[in-house]
């Protein structure tokens, strides 16, 4: 569509044309008016009359075809304005226009919907308190960051800040055009998971293995030990083997992390898999309630020993976290052809430095802890295909498992 402002320069010239078509007229049609009366005998003073009724009924005509032209380009005009804002509108990228001050002049739909704002809520704001990263105010870069919304949804943003300029080259602020990257993101780190732990399966097996059998044997001697020690070293050979019994349990909890397993598939009601998961989670005098909030004829198609073992494991640690007290909250919801399954406690919360490390293998803030609970939790949700998020603040930890209704085939 043209611009605006090319429409009406088009009418303009369309116009001086028709004006100027008048005036040559006008001229041509007093020269021969004269000759023609004259010729007749009329008087000076009649001719003068009828030239001039009869130049004002031209002069009117041509003024209601310039009227037309006129209304033809301002409905071109209203046309262009409007097909371009449905283009801005339509477009899935986050589009957002910005004065020489960095104050927000436009953003369409769909910066409004990425960012999780109300329509017209970003106009009249700093772009610099929005965006406060300062790589995303530098002119004519393109890039990736990582976003915080208002609401504390965190995004992965793909971005390009460029000049804005009017049709002459001259700046009028600045044009930021970003993409959510969040999903994309999400997979990306699911593939790269997925061979970390094929790679990391195919080192560690072998080497679990062997590290299993001398314990093993150490264990088997031990026991000899108790029977036949005396008294004054029971307690260290009672140590020794306690610790002995920490060690298998680790390289069990690793093998079971590592292994490459193949999910027994059947159809999963979700409210009693949730209650079973809590009532094993904790015992009756933890002092922590539990509170399951799950529909009952909630299904989905899992591994029901696998994603049983994975919320237990979220509900003890949620526990842990609350003491007692405190309150841990299951919950789970359908959302489109996949189920989301949240776990939350009222404790304390969790540091930004340890939230980004929690799912990484043997790290752990627990005095006795493998550091492979959570980790076997994220490995079970990669393995049915699904996705894993937790936030964290000072009314304690929320952690949602995104789960396909569907395996699939």
């Amino acid at each position: 569509m043209p611009d605006v402002r090319v429409t009406f320069f088009i009418a303009t010239i369309v116009a001086a044309a028709a004006l100027g078509m008048v005036i040559g007229s006008v001229f041509y049609f007093i020269a021969k008016r004269r000759k023609e009366k004259t010729a007749d005998g009329d008087t000076q003073m009649g001719f003068v009359v009828s030239t001039f009724h009869e130049l004002v009924a031209k002069l009117k005509e041509k003024e209601r075809e310039l009227q037309v032209l006129r209304e033809q380009a301002e409905v071109r005009a209203g046309t262009v304005e409007s097909y371009n804002e449905n283009i801005l509108q339509s477009v899935p990228s986050g589009v957002i226009s910005m004065d020489e001050s960095w104050h927000i002049v436009k953003a369409n739909a769909a910066a409004e919907r990425i960012l999780g704002l109300d329509a017209g809520a970003l106009e009249g704001k700093d772009f610099r308190e929005i965006f406060p990263d300062e790589r995303m105010q530098r002119p004519d870069r393109r890039g990736e960051s990582k976003h915080v919304t208002v609401s504390g949804k965190r995004l992965w943003l793909g971005y390009s800040l460029s000049p804005l300029l009017d049709d002459e080259g001259n700046p009028l602020g600045q044009l930021f055009v970003f993409t959510d990257l969040t999903g994309l993101k999400a997979l990306e780190g699911q593939a790269e998971l997925r061979k970390r732990l094929s790679s990391l399966g195919e080192m560690s097996a072998g080497i679990a293995h062997e590290l299993k059998n001398s314990m093993g044997v150490i264990a088997g001697y031990m026991k000899l030990l108790e029977k036949k020690t005396d008294d004054s070293m029971r307690d260290t050979v009672e140590a020794v083997s306690s610790e002995v019994s920490v060690m298998d349990r680790i390289i069990t909890d690793f093998q079971g992390y590592t292994r490459s397993r193949d999910l027994n598939v059947s159809e999963v009601n979700l409210r009693e898999l949730a209650e079973a998961a809590a009532h094993g989670a904790t015992s009756e005098d933890s002092g922590v309630e539990i509170e399951v909030d799950v529909p009952e004829d909630l299904s989905i198609e899992a591994d029901d020993v696998l994603l049983r073992q994975a919320i237990s494991n979220l509900i003890r640690n949620a526990a842990e976290a609350t003491g007692e007290g405190g309150k841990v909250a299951v919950k789970a919801e359908p959302a489109g052809d996949t189920v989301k399954l949240s776990v939350s406690d009222t404790g304390h919360g969790i540091g930004d430095d340890i939230l980004e490390k929690i799912f990484l293998p043997f790290f752990t803030t627990k005095e006795k802890g493998t550091g492979l609970g959570l980790a076997i939790v994220q490995r079970t949700v990669v393995d049915h295909s699904g996705d894993l998020d937790i936030k964290s603040g000072e009314g304690g930890t929320t952690i949602t498992i995104t789960l396909p209704v569907k395996q699939n085939s």
